[in-house]
């Protein structure tokens, strides 16, 4: 194993300096999987971590690399997620202080996890409506009392950190040809990318982002990081508005494409590897799974490794992960459905337009003074996508006026 990529990186140290701290977590063949594609596909199984993400990586090699007077004075970072809890259990086991910026909108369960990683070592600070004011505040309570701010992502002892990933996929399977990771803030993919690229310069490095936060593939277009103005934080381990410089250099010099998928598609590949492998998956855990269809001429016949970079999932999230597939799948539909003037038009939609295996999710009069006559909200959940067609045309034929929320984004969000 050679020691040095980028001069700054040596990914063979971190390797070592990791154990006994982070797990090596399993390389699992997946037969469903490549059975599908028709390739061998093997799961690097992150989920499976201590703190059930690859962060802990990046952030225990970075804290491990102070200086005595710096552990002294203790860490700060600012973090909703796994980063913070990755920083925690760092904290715990070299037992140095740290102080941990969470939005105050962080769900409970994110805060009790860390509190529970940092084991009395960590104080937790909930400051700001959203992650941007957390960060401000994170940094200037760095300055005032002179401690050491451990980044989630743009650090070099990070990305040497998260690319000891990269070092256990080739020990583990020396001869993968095809890799794909998952891309938020780009630390992940710019290590392990960097250690795989250097130890075999012909395997083929694919990067995921989810469609509603393409920053990566932004800073790709764009020659360097550009702040997006929006972005869809569904995917949280992966929505971030800005990449990293140095993260956005080093990607940009060892991946061979950028992909980007769609949050319902990352939905329903959460439920596949729930219901067909019993593999917990976070949303951004699931997108090198989701992304296969997209890329299957790249990787058939060949040794591919998707890397599983979380499985923290918040089992409050399952009903709207659930909803989104359905749409996404074309089975959920909504409609503002107005009645006609008639007795028992409620009755005939029930029993005319409505299929046999049509199952109606949601129904409410919008106008409470026009029960039965006025407009209602209608959520039809469908048994296949083929049958949408059908029952549109036998609403036409019954002479029903209707609105096809799934079609009008605005309508939708504010209604459903």
């Amino acid at each position: 194993m050679e020691t040095e990529t980028k001069g700054q990186l040596d990914f063979a140290s971190a390797y070592e300096r990791l154990k006994g701290t982070v797990k090596h977590t399993p390389l699992l063949y997946n037969a469903g999987l490549s059975e599908k594609y028709d390739c061998k596909i093997y799961l690097k199984r992150e989920d499976l971590q201590v703190v059930r993400s690859y962060k802990l990586r990046g952030a225990f090699n970075m804290i491990s690399q102070l200086t005595q007077d710096e552990l002294n004075r203790g860490v700060v970072c600012a973090s909703a997620g796994n980063h913070a809890q990755g920083v925690a259990f760092s904290c715990n086991k070299m037992g140095i202080k740290g102080v941990i910026f969470m939005p105050e909108i962080t769900p409970k369960q994110k805060v009790k996890q860390t509190e529970m990683f940092g084991n009395g070592n960590i104080e937790i600070v909930l400051v700001g409506d959203t992650f941007d004011d957390c960060l401000m505040e994170a940094l200037a309570y760095t300055q005032a009392h002179k401690m050491t701010f451990i980044p989630p992502f743009d650090n070099y002892r990070v990305i040497e950190g998260q690319g000891t990933v990269g070092v256990e996929i080739l020990e583990d399977l020396p001869e993968t040809e095809v890799v794909i990771m998952p891309i938020g803030g780009g630390g992940l993919a710019a290590g392990a990318g960097s250690y795989m690229k250097h130890q075999k310069p012909g395997i083929l490095l694919i990067g995921v982002e989810p469609e509603g936060a393409p920053s990566m593939l932004k800073a790709f277009e764009h020659g360097g990081p550009v702040s997006l103005p929006d972005i869809n934080r569904f995917v949280d381990g992966a929505a971030v508005k800005t990449v990293g410089k140095l993260t956005y250099e080093l990607c940009h010099e060892v991946l061979d494409d950028m992909l980007t998928i769609a949050e319902g598609k990352v939905c329903t590949t959460i439920l596949k590897l729930y219901n067909e492998d019993a593999i917990v998956v976070e949303p951004a855990g699931a997108l090198s799974v989701a992304v296969l269809d997209t890329c299957k001429d790249k990787i058939k016949g060949k040794n591919v490794v998707c890397v599983v970079s979380g499985g923290n999932n918040d089992i409050e999230r399952m009903q709207e992960i659930k909803e989104k597939s359905l749409l996404y799948e074309g089975l959920k539909h909504y409609f503002i459905i107005k009645f006609p003037q008639r007795p028992g038009s409620l009755k005939l939609f029930v029993n005319n337009v409505l299929g046999p295996a049509d199952d109606i999710t949601r129904f409410e009069f919008i106008k409470k003074t026009s029960k039965e006559s006025g407009p209602a909200l209608v959520g039809i959940e469908l048994k296949s996508a083929a049958d949408y067609p059908a029952l549109m045309k036998r609403m036409e034929a019954h002479r029903f006026e209707v609105l096809e929320l799934n079609r009008d984004q605005t309508l939708f969000e504010f209604l459903v």
